[in-house]
């Protein structure tokens, strides 16, 4: 079923391909495309595209995010950044890459936006819900940028045709994220049309996720408790370790987990998740095309590992493997695929958002916002607490459950931060996570022994849009020590 759903996409990508062809000149764009269905389905195929990328959330970035990590330590090209000292020249061009495939979905998004309006053959729903689709996309591509480069230049469908735009503040970019998802929020389909596509309370979870990482704890518990409440979505039963792989394995088309996740599979060679790579020694037979071993752990030495409580069954995601610095080395099978028929073949979905991610969202922000943890805060951790010792997620479990009387409000979040880093990881979501909480330094310092210097905590402008965009002045406009 997977691959048929799969067929389906790639012939979408097919299409937008053939659309990028013809994009100039643009007044034949206009005049042939975005005015049909099919059409309009090729063009927002386009988006993702770029987002998909080995070079963009297809390896690059959670190849990043992972080598920042607690969890992790990088190995070859990504243990510079596990030193937490910045980007070598290596990494720079790799985040480089990363910023102009953002920039190339948010410039198809803006084609979308801006031509959408115009499609003789659309109704005004149909209109409503692709440009919807778009500005969801956008604001998740902006998202994405504006925690790692903090504010940077604003390319919307109003100034798409300048090349000379300035660096924004970052809260600009969040305004600009917001007013994208308010409209995506009333406009998207209350169900999604496929797997892979976002509906109405994709747009909820992600504006619970923005607010939650700008500190508006309200919010983020209110937008949360929406998506909780509607009753739409569930965790995934897990008895066993290997019940996992109900929630991310390879031939999983979806789940009543899944809110919102990139969709990959072994369509060809080329249509896979190329990240799966990074974390498998061929060995391990964990990946049918062998694997790079570029970020590994270690039983003793890493505190966060070392103090993991064994019975957690995500605890046995990670799996021995001495990949020549000793047996205590562990390697995370999260994501594996032994049937992928390449480097870029496994078929296992990136889950940027699922209900697991909603629960945990709110019970911290609950507890934040009430200025002490509560009943419902505690049993929304619980849930995803029990699921992960192979319990009834909604079925109270005396043995395993936190009690509300053994915790305040700061331990509490401490108890939600680490709850968190044991469900997401290796889903890219740890060091943004640590960066939220404002003590990324102490705790890495804590679990490492290593200093993190102001400038590792964003990424540089690239030099490519510092020579085509004289409106950023690499002297003023550049972030701290680049």
């Amino acid at each position: 079923m997977k691959k048929i759903l799969f067929i389906i996409i790639a012939n979408i990508l097919m299409l937008s391909c053939e659309k990028e062809l013809i994009e100039h000149p643009k007044s034949l764009a206009v005049e042939t495309f975005y005015n049909t269905t099919s059409e309009m389905d090729a063009a927002v195929a386009a988006i993702y595209a770029p987002l998909r990328d080995p070079n963009c959330l297809g390896a690059l970035y959670p190849g990043q995010m992972e080598a920042y990590s607690d969890f992790f330590y990088g190995r070859g090209s990504y243990a510079v950044l596990s030193t937490f000292q910045g980007l070598d020249g290596n990494n720079t061009n790799r985040v480089g890459a990363i910023w102009n495939l953002f920039y190339l979905a948010i410039r198809n998004a803006n084609i979308v936006i801006q031509n959408t309006p115009d499609g003789k053959e659309l109704t005004e729903i149909q209109k409503s819900q692709y440009i919807a689709e778009a500005k969801f996309l956008r604001a998740l591509t902006y998202f994405f940028m504006v925690r790692n480069w903090s504010g940077v230049p604003l390319r919307t469908e109003a100034n798409m045709n300048d090349i000379e735009i300035p660096r924004s503040s970052e809260e600009d970019v969040y305004q600009l994220i917001l007013e994208d998802l308010a409209f995506a929020e009333s406009n998207l389909p209350e169900t999604a049309s496929l797997p892979g596509k976002p509906a109405k309370l994709a747009a909820t979870t992600l504006l619970a996720d923005v607010y939650f990482y700008k500190g508006d704890y309200p919010l983020a518990r209110d937008k949360a408790n929406e998506v909780i409440l509607s009753g739409k979505y569930s965790l995934v039963a897990v008895e066993n370790v290997e019940d996992f792989n109900k929630i991310y394995g390879p031939d999983v088309v979806t789940s009543p987990e899944e809110i919102f996740y990139l969709k990959y599979s072994h369509l060809g060679n080329n249509e896979g998740w190329y990240a799966v790579m990074l974390y498998h020694h061929p060995g391990a037979k964990m990946h049918g095309a062998g694997g790079f071993y570029a970020h590994y752990s270690d039983l003793i030495t890493n505190s966060v590992i070392a103090n993991w409580d064994q019975n957690d069954l995500r605890f046995h995601l990670w799996y021995n493997w001495d990949i020549g610095l000793g047996s205590n080395t562990i390697l995370n099978k999260k994501f594996s695929d032994p049937s992928a028929p390449g480097n870029y073949g496994a078929a296992n979905d990136f889950p940027l958002y699922r209900f697991a991610d909603v629960l945990l969202i709110y019970a911290e922000s609950q507890c934040r916002a009430s200025g002490a943890p509560t009943e419902d805060a505690i049993e929304k951790l619980n849930m995803v607490h029990r699921r992960a010792y192979g319990r009834d997620a909604t079925t109270p479990d005396p043995t395993v459950d936190f009690k509300l009387e053994d915790y305040d409000k700061d331990s509490f979040v401490d108890l939600c931060i680490k709850e968190r880093g044991y469900e997401t990881q290796a889903e890219g979501k740890r060091w943004p996570d640590l960066k939220r909480t404002g003590e990324v330094k102490e705790r890495i310092k804590a679990t490492t022994g290593k200093d993190v210097a102001d400038k590792h905590l964003l990424w540089p402008i690239p030099v490519s849009e510092l020579n085509y965009n004289s409106a950023i002045n690499p002297s003023t406009d550049q972030n701290p020590g680049y």
